[in-house]
């Protein structure tokens, strides 16, 4: 008896000690940013800028805008929780073969911007990038696209709930890290334990712009039934596209159905009139008109 005492003090124990250490360390098992910048757009033949912004708490934020010399819109971009903008390539490539303006930031920590990466952080980086597009570069709310993969998803939702963009477009995105943990460990008590929480679900229900949420069957990171489950809270106008692929590849195993998903929805919500500028014309033989 006092042997099985000794055992259940030990795991209790164990346990208390892991739950302490995923509270503690919790940005450490969200965030991955990587620092060094490895190819440019001009590596994709695309012309860019730096910008560097200065967010409301005095954080340096580096990032590129990429013009389109014929843009139907700007696309401002929220990359995933691993790496920096410079792993964004393809996805850079494909908008700006759409016909749309990019601008993409690298999160504090990550890349060339300073500072720490929070889930906090991520919003005021958020809004230093919405603030630039409005304030320096005149852009109209209503020519204005916000998208999010993954974790800049969550940030994305919280910027289109702050603000009045022309459309959002969340992709590959989970409905809250509380659900998200739930997933992965079902054996702790994720909602006493985190700190970090990115309720994109109270976000999302709370928009005044059409949503495209897109996800993938096969999302091996961010289960398929969190996507489904997060369009159910999106208000209307909403859509949703169904991909193929894994987390990180979908959208280009899936290209063809992927831009042409996405220029159905920018065409109904925008009335984008897509021309032989678009990548899925060009290069997909897609009807543009689709």
């Amino acid at each position: 008896m006092r042997m099985l005492s000794s055992l259940v003090l030990v795991i209790s124990a164990l346990f208390l000690g892991l739950m302490v250490l995923l509270f503690i360390f919790q940005e450490k098992m969200v965030f991955f940013p990587g620092k060094t910048i490895g190819d440019t757009p001009e590596a994709a033949g695309l012309k860019y800028e730096d910008v560097h912004l200065t967010t409301d708490d005095n954080i340096k934020i580096h990032g590129w805008y990429v013009p389109h010399p014929d843009a139907q819109a700007t696309l401002l971009f929220f990359h995933g929780n691993a790496g920096n903008l410079s792993h964004r390539l393809d996805s850079i490539a494909i908008f700006h073969d759409m016909g749309l303006s990019v601008f993409i930031i690298d999160y504090r920590g990550y890349g060339r911007s300073g500072g720490r990466p929070s889930e906090h952080g991520t919003y005021r980086d958020a809004m230093a990038a919405w603030n630039y597009l409005v304030d320096e570069r005149q852009l109209r709310p209503d020519e204005i696209i916000v998208f999010g993969r993954s974790l800049g998803g969550a940030v994305a939702a919280w910027l289109a709930a702050k603000v009045r963009p022309a459309a959002v477009i969340l992709e590959s995105t989970f409905t809250s890290v509380k659900e998200l943990g739930k997933h992965y460990y079902p054996y702790l008590p994720v909602s006493w334990i985190s700190r970090i929480h990115y309720p994109v679900d109270e976000y999302i229900a709370s928009f005044n712009s059409p949503v495209l949420v897109i996800h993938s069957e096969q999302d091996e990171v961010v289960p398929a039934r969190l996507g489904q489950r997060l369009f159910g809270y999106a208000p209307e106008p909403k859509m949703f596209l169904s991909i193929s692929g894994d987390h990180n590849n979908g959208f280009l195993l899936s290209r063809d159905a992927y831009v042409k998903g996405i220029k159905r929805f920018l065409q109904t919500c925008m009335d984008i009139r897509w021309t032989d500028l678009s990548y899925a014309a060009r290069n997909q033989s897609i009807d543009p008109s689709g």
